[in-house]
């Protein structure tokens, strides 16, 4: 008996896959070879990517335009056989920063809005309120819980109480420069010193916004492809 049950062991180590029970076991580590994929060209704008894609350049066949989030878009094969994809090219967009929530000196303040966001007229109005603010005086600041009021120069020589515009409708830079910036709400809030900051006051909603400016603008540089079913965009 004992000298059948070893010959039985000894064949089960010999095997890579055994079956038990009507089970598969593998006896062993098992590595899968999977078909090699490539390394992504990263650019930063959306016209790179169009380019590539107008270009056929490594002739990808049928592709999908996944538009991640404002900044992001990946180009992808159809999955192979481990059901995995080509990443052929992926664009991220090149977005100054802005702090939101933190507040900021009034001269740094005033250098991000004309620096990182697009002018209108919400802007041009903090921007007047910021410029002007007497900062001796800053600490007369009233606050009711929503708005505010500042000592601001309002002639050559004259300063009166300026109310804090809120909320404002803003446009940062935050999705490719190639697509507008969408707008939203911000409430802006000063406190002692001078300083100011920026709250985000739309839920995220600027979000889908942005990724749908992105998909349009790509299918219209890329209607052609769309229309031959060889391209699709996903956002």
């Amino acid at each position: 008996m004992l000298k059948e049950a070893m010959q039985y062991l000894s064949e089960l180590s010999n095997k890579k896959v055994i079956e038990i029970n009507g089970r598969s076991f593998a006896t062993g580590d098992l590595t899968s070879i999977n078909e090699p994929v490539v390394n992504s060209v990263v650019v930063q704008s959306l016209s790179g990517l169009v380019d590539y894609l107008k270009s056929n350049f490594d002739a990808h066949g049928q592709t999908l335009i996944h538009v991640v989030d404002p900044q992001t878009v990946r180009v992808l094969s159809k999955t192979n056989s481990d059901m995995n994809r080509q990443k052929w090219i992926e664009a991220k967009a090149f977005v100054p920063s802005f702090n939101f929530n933190n507040f900021y000196d009034s001269e740094a303040f005033n250098i991000k809005l004309q620096s990182t966001f697009v002018k209108n007229e919400d802007r041009d109005i903090v921007l007047k309120v910021v410029g002007n603010l007497r900062e001796e005086n800053v600490k007369t600041i009233g606050d009711d819980g929503i708005s505010q009021s500042v000592s601001a120069k309002v002639g050559i020589a004259t300063v009166a109480d300026v109310r804090v515009p809120n909320p404002v409708l803003l446009a940062p830079y935050r999705t490719f420069t190639e697509v507008e910036q969408p707008e939203s709400n911000f409430v802006l809030r000063m406190r002692d010193g001078g300083q100011c900051a920026l709250f985000e006051a739309d839920g995220g909603a600027w979000q889908l916004e942005a990724m749908s400016n992105v998909a349009n603008f790509l299918q219209a540089e890329l209607q052609d492809l769309i229309d031959n079913d060889e391209i699709y965009i996903i956002s």
